[in-house]
């Protein structure tokens, strides 16, 4: 996405292109953030202690190298890092658990495809697909829910429906959601497990 120019701007410290990469970047990390972490403030505070480490480590960019990639793992990684604490303080979980084992797995996952690109991305790319695929009252609640971090009480209330038929709702869209998404990227479960589980 960025030139040789602009990759060596910012390697040299010029904000013109740190802004530019934070101005292009910044929404599609913070689609790829939410796939793991529903709280926005959260979110952001990920998304800015990433970018202050590509300043802190801009001296170490390489032109052939890719910023996007370098961007998406430290997010990643500090995702990780957020639910991994959750789970062991929130549930008490030792790092032998399955779950805490799987995130760990996640570190070392190479999320780029033979040309490069960035794997996370397309996955976005897909599950807002998926979701602008489903059933308008489907889709209306898995949104408000799932992706606004709603509870399911007060989605209920403000459409007029009960509680049984948001949490069925919720079921089935998760469930083609997820067929959807598996069929497309196997290799990445584990994410799109924890995507739908939060």
């Amino acid at each position: 996405m960025f030139d040789n120019q602009t990759k060596l701007d910012l390697k040299k410290g010029d904000p013109a292109a740190f802004k530019e990469v934070f101005r292009l970047l910044y929404p599609r990390l913070k689609g790829y953030c939410t796939l793991f972490i529903k709280d926005t403030s959260q979110v952001e505070d990920i998304i800015q202690e990433s970018f202050i480490a590509l300043w802190e480590n801009k001296g170490s960019i390489k032109p052939d190298k890719s910023i996007e990639s370098f961007l998406f793992v430290i997010v990643r990684n500090r995702c990780l890092n957020f639910l991994k604490k959750q789970k062991i303080e929130g549930e008490k979980m030792d790092l032998d658990n399955p779950e805490i084992t799987q995130l760990q797995y996640l570190y070392q996952l190479d999320f780029t495809d033979g040309e490069g690109a960035s794997l996370e991305e397309l996955l976005v790319v897909s599950l807002q697909k998926a979701v602008a695929e489903l059933p308008e009252k489907r889709r209306t609640v898995f949104v408000k829910c799932k992706i606004e971090g709603r509870k399911q009480a007060d989605v209920a209330n403000e459409l007029g429906i009960s509680i049984k038929m948001v949490e069925k709702h919720i079921a089935k869209a998760k469930t083609i959601i997820h067929d959807e998404l598996i069929r497309k990227y196997p290799t990445l479960i584990i994410v799109i497990t924890i995507f739908l589980d939060t």
